[in-house]
């Protein structure tokens, strides 16, 4: 394995920590409250991990991997308004959050090497492998666009029942494609995020029924 590949792993594995850092935050305060909750730390990890996410799928050549970042990272920022905690943040800091996927889509429009054509013909990865990774990616997305419906109908930030399943389901997916892909920053990343998808759907499990 080459220095530069072990770079590019390397800020991969910086997302996943970030991403499972989140993960930790809202189990924790999940099981001291009995119920799944949404806290302010898990948007703002979430928008953190992304950012550095999306340059490790850019890295890799990744179509999957871009794809589903491109597609989450505004709810991220919306359950931070729907708390009232985008605006606190320093200035400087929002201006690179949302700065940074416009940057992100002109240089994959761009015709520079590693834009969205050099992602979809990656000869590393098969058709039917690329075709199950990014349905693995929209299926593990869309837990956010339900995430989002929810809180909007009841006006507050809300981890739903509906999310974890999802949730469950596209880990599953992405997991397989991590194996297939030789991928140990996806493995490793979903593994340990399924284990919190399942019990956060037994919490919610558990408090319907009493």
């Amino acid at each position: 394995m080459s220095l530069s590949s072990l770079w590019i792993y390397a800020i991969g594995f910086v997302a996943q920590l970030l991403f499972a850092a989140r993960m930790i935050v809202q189990w924790v305060k999940s099981e001291k409250a009995g119920k799944s909750l949404s806290p302010v730390l898990f948007w703002q990890l979430s928008i953190l991990g992304s950012l550095i996410f999306l340059l490790y799928g850019i890295l890799r050549h990744d179509f999957a991997i871009v794809l589903g970042q491109l597609l989450v990272y505004f709810i991220y920022i919306r359950n931070l308004h729907l708390q009232e905690q985008w605006h606190p943040i320093p200035f400087l800091f929002r201006f690179v959050v949302i700065i940074a996927p416009i940057i992100t889509l002109g240089y994959l429009l761009s015709d520079t090497h590693g834009n969205f054509t050099s992602l979809l013909k990656n000869e590393d990865i098969s058709l039917p492998l690329k075709i199950w990774g990014s349905v693995g990616q929209v299926i593990f997305t869309l837990r956010f666009y339900v995430q989002w419906i929810d809180s909007e109908s009841k006006k507050e930030s809300v981890l739903t029942q509906r999310f974890w399943l999802v949730s469950g389901v596209g880990s599953v997916m992405i997991l397989i494609y991590a194996v297939l892909r030789f991928d140990p920053v996806l493995f490793l990343g979903q593994l340990s995020g399924l284990v919190i998808y399942l019990r956060n759907f037994m919490l919610g499990k558990i408090r319907k029924a009493k």
